[in-house]
């Protein structure tokens, strides 16, 4: 396990791996990587952020990102290397790209930024979401029903599309009861309704100091 450590100066925030249509996704290339057989990047809760009416997603301050390698020797050591391009915002949003290397030895040792990163990651729940999916003009209409209780007082959630390169409209949200009800519309890039696997959204839900991932849905 390492990091990916940005500290910003006030005013400043980068953005989550679904920034809103504000936002400058992060990209990360690790081909110069040697014995890393798979590499995760784990995003800890974001928070929500209001720029001229519309939304996006990210860290104030300070951003950690736990990356956790799978050495393709358990024996040998691992040399990280990579491109990494991201977007810090105050007025303006400025492009960055870093350069990052570093060759991880031996068993490491506990590191307070990346246990409370790891602890900060939105809790996991299976089960709970089921979606009615519709054709729309370009695309296609989701409305998730979310089982569970309210997170706070205002909750917010955030729909992604795996394997289909595409648009996704801010949510929608509505709370009655124990089911918050959430409806976007998600575009492809040829702008047609395609066949959606529910399978392949993930569901994040923001509230308060909370946060919730969904992956899947039923029907």
């Amino acid at each position: 396990m390492t990091a990916l450590r940005v500290v910003l100066e006030d005013g400043w925030k980068t953005y989550w791996r679904a920034p809103g249509d504000a936002g400058i996704p992060p990209e990360f290339s690790w081909r110069g990587s040697h014995n890393a057989a798979e590499i995760t990047i784990h995003w800890p809760r974001p928070h929500l952020f209001e720029s001229a009416g519309l939304r996006t997603v990210g860290y104030l301050h300070e951003m950690v990102l736990p990356i956790e390698i799978t050495p393709t020797d358990p024996a040998l050591d691992v040399w990280m290397a990579g491109e990494i391009s991201f977007g810090i915002c105050r007025e303006i949003c400025v492009p960055i790209i870093v350069n990052v290397e570093n060759l991880l030895q031996g068993p490491g040792g506990a590191t307070p930024a990346i246990i409370a990163a790891l602890a900060a990651l939105p809790e996991r729940r299976e089960g709970i979401a089921r979606c009615a999916v519709e054709p729309v003009l370009d695309g296609v209409r989701v409305t998730a029903e979310i089982s569970m209780p309210q997170l706070g007082p205002v909750e917010v959630a955030l729909f992604e599309l795996n394997g289909v390169s595409s648009w996704v409209s801010e949510s929608v949200n509505a709370r009655t009861g124990g089911v918050l009800t959430s409806t976007v519309e998600i575009v492809p890039y040829d702008a047609r309704p395609f066949d959606l696997d529910r399978g392949d959204l993930r569901i994040t839900v923001l509230g308060g100091d909370n946060a919730v991932e969904i992956r899947g849905c039923l029907g």
